[in-house]
């Protein structure tokens, strides 16, 4: 198991808010013994049935949930030479301002990351960091599943959390930002990135988009260190040109070949975001947004979220 002992420690029930006990194979509340969370593959599954779109049956039965696990070796060789239409500009750059500001031993959770986020790279070879790596789907980087909503971790555990391209894929962003607040100790990070102009990706687990202030009073118990666009209009203009394209097929083969197309014929239009990302107009129309914000006591009100718009 990938867990730390301080992390295993740390773990509680997401039904009952106990300690955990485990033993070769589950984890149990300690003080409810129908609580009980198996272990598969030496990754933990915890999650509170009665809150969450995921049952532990399907994890143990291994049956695909949000990300295709299945997809042929030929699929995968096609992804990586086909031109993307994405770009993501800011990352990289945030993240190396977040590690700034973390202490030695940050103890990190990371909310969607069973395969490491763009720009993380540094996060996990950094071998100081307790960092782990949760989802609601099995993956190469994945130490636990568990559910946003519920996140199976006592108070003021961690001194960072990292959300990128996740809350989109959830019922309720608010339920989910109010458990970063929870688990985390006070003054610790939060980084989110979240879509603004993107269309349908992850099937049915699709749900909301945010602009920047709607991106910013989700988080409003946090204080800002920073945010704006990600990905810029270049981005999203090439995105909606694709989905453009595939809405003329009803047939999911025909319209891979039409999005194919639209990513051979579109591609550049990411490079336009280099000139475009930081121009007040990017906050109207950016593909994407993030968030670096500090835990707070304070919560921003609305009035003087008003006065952060940045856009034209």
């Amino acid at each position: 198991m990938a867990l730390s002992p301080y992390m295993m420690q740390n773990l509680q029930c997401p039904v009952t808010k106990s300690g955990l006990t485990a033993d070769l194979n589950k984890f149990q509340a300690a003080d409810d013994a129908s609580c009980v969370y198996p272990i598969i593959n030496g990754c933990p599954v915890i999650i509170n049935e009665q809150n969450s779109l995921f049952q532990i049956d399907t994890f143990r039965k291994e049956i695909q949930t949000t990300i295709n696990l299945n997809q042929s070796r030929a699929a995968k060789i096609l992804a990586k030479l086909m031109p993307s239409s994405s770009v993501n500009l800011k990352a990289s750059g945030n993240y190396e301002m977040l590690i700034n500001k973390l202490p030695k031993k940050a103890k990190i959770l990371v909310l969607g990351g069973s395969y490491k986020g763009e720009g993380m790279q540094d996060f996990y070879s950094n071998c100081d960091f307790d960092l782990v790596g949760s989802d609601v789907s099995f993956g190469p980087d994945c130490d636990l599943i568990c559910d946003a909503h519920d996140v199976p971790f006592k108070n003021n555990t961690f001194d960072c959390v990292i959300i990128q391209a996740v809350l989109e894929h959830v019922l309720d962003p608010q339920r989910c930002v109010n458990e970063i607040h929870r688990i985390l100790k006070t003054d610790g990070f939060v980084y989110a990135e979240t879509p603004f102009m993107q269309q349908v990706h992850m099937r049915q687990y699709d749900f909301t988009r945010f602009t920047h202030l709607g991106h910013r009073r989700l988080f409003r118990w946090f204080s800002e260190v920073d945010s704006g666009p990600v990905g810029g209009p270049g981005m999203a203009l090439a995105w909606s040109y694709i989905y453009f394209l595939r809405s003329f097929s009803s047939s999911p083969k025909m319209s891979r070949c039409l999005a194919l197309f639209g990513r051979i014929t579109s591609f550049f239009l990411k490079y336009f975001d280099y000139f475009l990302i930081n121009k007040p107009g990017s906050y109207d129309a950016a593909a994407g947004l993030y968030f670096l914000g500090q835990k707070s006591d304070h919560v921003l009100s609305d009035f003087v979220l008003l006065k952060q718009f940045k856009g034209l």
